[in-house]
């Protein structure tokens, strides 16, 4: 199986690097990196974490990593990241516009 990232979900990684490195360049870099590598291991184990509730039947997952939430959805030959979200913003709106 293997790891795709949405378009959405590149954007997502570079908003996150962009606000850390207003602190910190060098850990905006490992931490972003982090967040791939946390993506990388959810392709051993896709089905290991919970759909998120009242969206099952998307087949959306959410992994959490540190203050982050990792949307994804497994494909018959791929893991796709959706989105990486701050846990403080409302999800649903953005995965879900129109609900």
């Amino acid at each position: 199986m293997k790891l795709v990232f949405t378009e959405e979900a590149r954007r997502d990684l570079i908003r996150i690097g962009d606000w850390i490195a207003q602190d910190s360049p060098t850990r905006a870099l490992s931490f972003v990196g982090e967040l791939q590598a946390h993506c990388l291991t959810l392709v051993d184990q896709p089905s290991a974490h919970r759909l998120v509730p009242r969206w099952e039947a998307r087949g959306v997952r959410r992994a959490v990593h540190g203050r982050y939430l990792i949307f994804y959805r497994v494909e018959a030959e791929a893991l796709v990241v959706l989105h990486v979200l701050s846990g403080a913003m409302d999800y649903e709106a953005i995965l879900f516009p129109g609900g």
